[in-house]
C-alpha cells in the first residue's frame, strides 16, 4: 500500500518569487517580514543621509541661494513621497511589491552614482568663489545633472515607499488573532527601523558630509542602497507575494461612472414611474406600488450596505454599457476607499507640523548656544532628538503598552488605528504650543541679553529647549505613522491595499506643500502698509514665530475636531478590529 504524501496548504491570491502557489508555513512570517525591516534602515539611511543636510550642498557647492535651495529641498521631498502612490499603484495592478521594490532601488541606486560623480569631480560643479570671481549658480549641463541625479532619487525613493511596508504586511495571517497581532508590531518596527536609519543618517553621514566632502556621503548612501538589495533578496525564499489583480483606479472610475450615469438615466423614468403611481386617474395604482416595493425590497437585498447608497446605483440598475457592469464587491470596496480619504485628510496638518522641524526648529537652534558640554552640535543633526525617543517608545509600546491595553479592554487591539491616529493629533497640538512658549522665551533672553538686533551672536540659551518640541513631533509622528500604515494595510481591499498603504506617504509630501503654502499666506496677509510680514527678514530674532507657531496649534486643533467627526463615525472592516 502507497502512502500519500500530506497536502500542504497554500496562500490563496499569493505566489513565491519563482511564481508558483505560495505554501503555508514554507512562506510568510515574522521570519520573512524581518528582512524587509533590515532593508527598510538601509534604504532610509541611504534617503535622509542626503535629504537632511541636501540645503548645505545646494547653497555651498551649487551656489543656490537660501530660498532657491530650501524650495529644491522641499520639492525633492515631496516627489519622493507623492511618487509612493505609483509605487503602490504598479504594486497592486501590474507587478508584484516584490519586483517592484528591486527595481526602485536599482533607479535609487543610479541617481546616487550620478550625485557621487558630480560630487567628486570639481569640473562637474560650479567653481568655487573667491574674491576674484563672483559666486555662479549651477546652470546647463551641470544643472541637468544635479536634477537627474536627484529625480532618479526621487522616483526610487517613492517606489520603495510605495511597495516596502505592504510587502512586509502581506507577510501575515490576517485571518488569525495571532497573525494580525504580528502583523501590528511589523508596523511599529517598521517605523522604529525607519528612525534607525535616520539615526545614522542624521549623525554619522551628516558629520561626514560636513567635514570629509560630499563626495562620500553620496558614496555612503550608494553603498547602502546597494547592499540593500542582496539584503532583501535574501528573504526571497520565504516570501508570499500577492498576485497583481489589474488597476485599482480602473474599478473605482467604473463605479462611480456606472453610479453617476445610472442616477441620471434612471432618475427621470423613476418620477414618472411615481407620478403614475399616485395619479388617482390610473387603475393600477395599487399594482404599481406593490411592484414598486417588491423591486426596492429586492435592491436592499442585493446591496449588503446601506452606506453611501449613490454608489448602489451601480448595481441596482442595469448600466447601459456592459462594460460599466460592476459587481456588488467592487462597489464595496470602492465604498472603502472613500471612507478612509477623510481620514487620510485629517493628518495632512500634522504632516505640515512635522515640517516645521526641519525648517525654522533648526534655525531656532542655530541661533542659540549647541554646545555639550566640549562638543558643538551642528543644528541639521537636531533631527536626533524624535529619532533617538522614537526609538525607545516604540519597543515600549509594542512590548508593554498594547499589552496592558489588550488586557484593560478586553479586546484584541488593545488601541484601535483611530484611536492611536487621534492620540497623534493631541500630541501635535501639545508640541506647537511648547513650539511657541519657547520661541517668547528665547525672544525674551535676547532682549534682556541685548542680542535682539544681532543675529550672528548665539544667544545664552540651551539649545535643549528646542528639544521639548522635537519630543512631542517624534511622539505623535510614531503614532500617527505606524497607526496610519496599519489603518490603510487593514482597512484596504485587498487588491488596493500597497495604493492605499502610500497614502501614509502622500500625506507627508502635501503636509511638506501646505507649509511653504500657509508660509507664504501668513507673510501675504501680515505684510501690508507699514507692518513686516511675520517670517521674512535677515534677522531670525525679527521674526514673529511664536504667532505663527499659535496659528499652527489652533489649526492643529481645528483639525482635531474634524477628525473626531469623521472617526467617530468610521466603522471597521478588517478582522478583529472594534469601532
Amino acid at each position: 500500500m502507497e502512502l500519500e504524501a500530506p497536502q500542504v496548504s497554500t496562500w490563496e491570491g499569493y505566489v513565491d518569487w519563482r511564481n508558483k502557489p505560495a505554501l503555508r508555513g514554507r512562506h510568510g512570517g515574522m521570519l520573512a517580514a524581518s528582512f524587509v525591516l533590515v532593508a527598510e534602515i538601509l534604504e532610509n539611511l541611504a534617503f535622509l543621509a542626503n535629504a537632511s543636510n541636501l540645503v548645505l550642498y545646494l547653497r555651498h557647492y551649487m551656489h543656490m541661494s537660501p530660498s532657491k535651495s530650501a524650495n529644491n529641498v522641499t520639492n525633492f521631498m515631496g516627489t519622493a513621497f507623492i511618487l509612493a502612490l505609483l509605487g503602490g499603484f504598479l504594486s497592486d495592478a501590474f507587478f508584484t511589491s516584490y519586483r517592484v521594490y528591486l527595481i526602485s532601488a536599482v533607479i535609487e541606486f543610479l541617481g546616487l552614482i550620478v550625485l557621487t560623480i558630480q560630487a567628486r569631480d570639481p569640473s562637474l560643479k560650479p567653481p568655487k568663489c573667491d574674491l576674484d570671481t563672483p559666486c555662479q549658480e549651477v546652470n546647463g549641463s551641470k544643472a541637468a545633472m544635479l536634477f537627474i541625479g536627484l529625480y532618479l532619487v526621487a522616483l526610487g525613493v517613492g517606489g520603495i515607499k510605495g511597495s516596502l511596508p505592504a510587502h512586509g504586511g502581506e507577510q501575515f495571517d490576517e485571518t488569525t488573532p495571532s497573525g494580525r497581532k504580528q502583523r501590528s508590531t511589523f508596523f511599529n518596527y517598521f517605523v522604529f527601523c525607519l528612525s534607525c536609519g535616520a539615526l545614522i543618517a542624521v549623525t554619522f553621514v551628516v558629520w561626514i558630509e560636513d567635514n570629509k566632502g560630499w563626495q562620500w556621503g553620496f558614496a555612503i548612501s550608494t553603498i547602502s542602497i546597494f547592499v540593500s538589495i542582496p539584503v532583501f533578496l535574501a528573504g526571497s525564499a520565504t516570501y508570499k507575494n500577492k498576485i497583481p489583480s489589474g488597476s485599482p483606479l480602473t474599478t473605482i472610475l467604473k463605479v462611480l461612472v456606472a453610479a453617476l450615469l445610472n442616477i441620471c438615466t434612471y432618475k427621470n423614468t423613476s418620477s414618472a414611474v411615481v407620478n403614475m403611481a399616485s395619479s388617482p386617474s390610473n387603475p393600477h395604482s395599487g399594482r404599481m406600488e406593490s411592484k414598486l416595493e417588491t423591486a426596492k425590497a429586492s435592491t436592499i437585498a442585493e446591496t449588503p450596505t446601506s452606506h453611501l447608497k449613490f454608489l448602489n446605483k451601480a448595481v441596482t440598475n442595469k448600466p447601459r454599457y456592459s462594460s460599466l457592469e460592476c459587481t456588488v464587491q467592487q462597489v464595496e470596496d470602492v465604498k472603502v476607499v472613500l471612507k478612509v480619504l477623510p481620514i487620510f485628510g485629517c493628518t495632512i496638518i500634522l504632516n505640515c507640523c512635522l515640517a516645521q522641524l526641519s525648517t525654522f526648529s533648526v534655525e531656532q537652534a542655530a541661533t542659540m548656544d549647541t554646545k555639550l558640554g566640549s562638543l558643538k552640535v551642528p543644528p541639521s543633526s537636531l533631527p536626533v532628538f524624535p529619532v533617538v525617543f522614537i526609538m525607545i517608545l516604540a519597543p515600549i509600546y509594542d512590548h508593554i503598552i498594547i499589552p496592558y491595553t489588550r488586557k484593560a479592554t478586553k479586546s484584541e487591539m488593545g488601541i484601535t488605528h483611530l484611536q492611536r491616529i487621534g492620540f497623534g493629533l493631541v500630541l501635535s497640538i501639545v508640541a506647537m504650543a511648547v513650539a511657541a512658549l519657547v520661541e517668547i522665551k528665547r525672544k525674551r533672553v535676547a532682549t534682556h541679553s541685548g542680542l535682539l538686533d544681532y543675529p550672528t551672536k548665539p544667544l545664552p540659551i540651551t539649545f535643549l529647549w528646542i528639544a521639548f518640541q522635537y519630543l512631542f513631533l517624534g511622539s505623535a509622528d510614531l503614532f500617527t505613522l505606524a497607526g496610519l500604515l496599519e489603518f490603510f494595510f487593514s482597512e484596504a481591499p485587498i487588491r488596493m491595499r500597497s495604493l492605499a498603504t502610500s497614502l501614509s506617504w502622500a500625506s507627508l509630501a502635501m503636509g511638506y506643500y501646505l507649509s511653504s503654502v500657509i508660509v507664504s499666506i501668513v507673510n501675504s496677509v501680515t505684510g501690508n502698509g507699514t507692518h513686516k510680514p511675520w517670517l521674512s527678514g535677515a534677522n531670525f530674532n525679527h521674526y514673529h514665530l511664536e504667532k505663527f507657531y499659535w496659528l499652527m496649534c489652533v489649526l492643529s486643533g481645528l483639525n482635531f475636531l474634524h477628525y473626531l467627526y469623521w472617526a467617530t463615525r468610521y466603522k471597521y472592516r478588517g478582522t478583529g478590529t472594534t469601532s
